[in-house]
């Protein structure tokens, strides 16, 4: 493991590794351990999309293991001006320990990992959200005890968390159930990798894929940089809502998870979430906690 690009690239034995450090790390940090096992590194954080919990997490988590962090806006660098990818790759591997990038093209994170000769941490891209999905993996587990026998539901748009999750979840042993509007549906890439699995469904009915379910996940309709659409998204979203009639066909003790931030009564009503409140943002602070387990991995 020499980056972090996307889920497609882990195997099953990388996945579990980076959960079992990530508890064994929040385990000290709860206990007041210190784990400096990065001390004297240095992680540049390069912000093309702005975020709350990207950036505090690895922020922080960067502290936590004794390193420094630097925020880097593409405001502030000339890869905002225009100078290739490739060249600031070059020149930022001869100063910093590691990289993680939040941007748009996944081609940018692959150019970096390309032409860097330092860890590449993907912090998110219109393709792929890996380290919200080792957390929410790692929330799972957490509540769940293991993830044998059970369903991941996802309810909504074919994006970048629908994308890691099917992927994740499906690498971990769990079944996948995704319901998405025809239009919405994730990229071939995806589904390609998903029809390996005889536990992997693909549906436009909500109902369809909450039945039996033991863990129910959904996103907002219209993530950043799709403002102009939001309307657009709303009415072909309009059936897609996480709500009461949802959970009453998912199991009893189902769990719902939601990377945030949420728009209630648009993809979730404000009684499920609040219902579920414990286990979405115990899913928020296991950011950190699984971020730190992929610097350790990547970088100590």
């Amino acid at each position: 493991m020499k980056h972090l690009l996307k889920m497609l690239d882990l195997s099953t034995e990388e996945i579990i590794e980076i959960l079992d450090l990530a508890d064994q790390l929040k385990y000290e940090l709860n206990h007041g351990i210190p784990h400096p096992r990065l001390k004297g590194k240095t992680l540049g954080m390069i912000f093309q999309k702005a975020s709350t919990r990207t950036r505090v997490s690895f922020e922080t988590g960067m502290y936590q293991l004794g390193g420094y962090p630097l925020f880097l806006s593409s405001n502030d660098l000339q890869i905002g001006r225009g100078e290739p990818v490739q060249d600031t790759a070059r020149v930022l591997s001869r100063y910093l320990s590691g990289i993680m990038i939040r941007t748009f093209e996944q081609s940018e994170v692959e150019a970096l990992a390309e032409y860097g000769s330092i860890p590449i941490i993907n912090g998110l891209t219109d393709f792929c959200h890996p380290c919200q999905v080792l957390a929410d993996l790692m929330t799972i587990r957490e509540f769940k005890g293991s993830f044998d026998g059970l369903k991941m539901c996802f309810i909504g748009d074919g994006n970048n968390m629908a994308n890691s999750l099917i992927v994740g979840c499906l690498k971990v042993g769990m079944a996948v159930s995704v319901a998405c509007p025809d239009d919405y549906q994730p990229p071939k890439e995806i589904l390609d990798f998903a029809s390996q699995y005889d536990c992997f469904e693909i549906t436009n009915s909500p109902e369809q894929a909450a039945k039996n379910a033991d863990v129910v996940i959904t996103d907002v309709w219209a993530s950043m940089g799709q403002e102009g659409e939001a309307e657009k998204r709303k009415k072909a979203f309009a059936g897609y809502q996480v709500n009461d009639n949802i959970m009453s066909l998912a199991n009893d003790d189902a769990m719902v998870l939601h990377c945030l931030p949420a728009h209630r009564e648009e993809e979730i009503t404000e009684k499920v979430f609040e219902a579920h409140a414990k286990e979405i943002f115990e899913e928020a602070e296991n950011r950190l906690h699984a971020q730190k387990a992929v610097m350790v991995k990547l970088m100590a």
